[in-house]
């Protein structure tokens, strides 16, 4: 892979996770091709396909999780892919996936896979989370 699409694929995937730092669903969008496939595993919305499908999950993620840092693991790079994996931390001031988050702190593990399109927009955001650590920290009883 050249220096200059890996550059280029990091700058677009670092704008997206900035603007979902933000909560700002229009900036997110922009990073994302028009025909983008969008796939959170496990979700009960199944794959979405296009901005505007994938602009309801957003609605719904940024009103059930307010994220405060998201700390690189590694990347890996392909001539058109990036498989970035991250930990995420924040707030569930919702019900995010379906779980109460009754505003409690919250640590996960996320691996997203990234399919560029030759512009260098996203084309396909496949999201891998720990569900199960999600669960466990959502379900736990409060300390006191």
């Amino acid at each position: 892979m050249n220096t200059i699409a890996q550059q280029q694929f990091d700058q677009m995937i670092d704008r997206h996770f900035r603007f979902e730092a933000e909560d700002d669903v229009d900036g997110v969008l922009s990073t994302m091709a028009d025909d983008v496939e969008h796939d959170v595993v496990g979700s009960a919305t199944g794959p979405l396909h296009g901005r505007q499908a994938a602009r309801g999950f957003y609605d719904a993620l940024f009103a059930d999780l307010s994220g405060e840092k998201v700390t690189p693991v590694r990347r890996y790079y392909g001539p058109d892919f990036v498989v970035d994996e991250s930990l995420w931390e924040g707030t569930a001031t919702g019900t995010p996936f379906g779980i109460p988050g009754a505003g409690k702190r919250l640590s996960f593990r996320l691996l997203h896979i990234f399919d560029m399109a030759p512009d260098g927009k996203i084309k396909r955001e496949n999201v891998w989370l720990d569900f199960a650590s999600i669960t466990q920290q959502l379900t736990a009883p409060s300390a006191a």
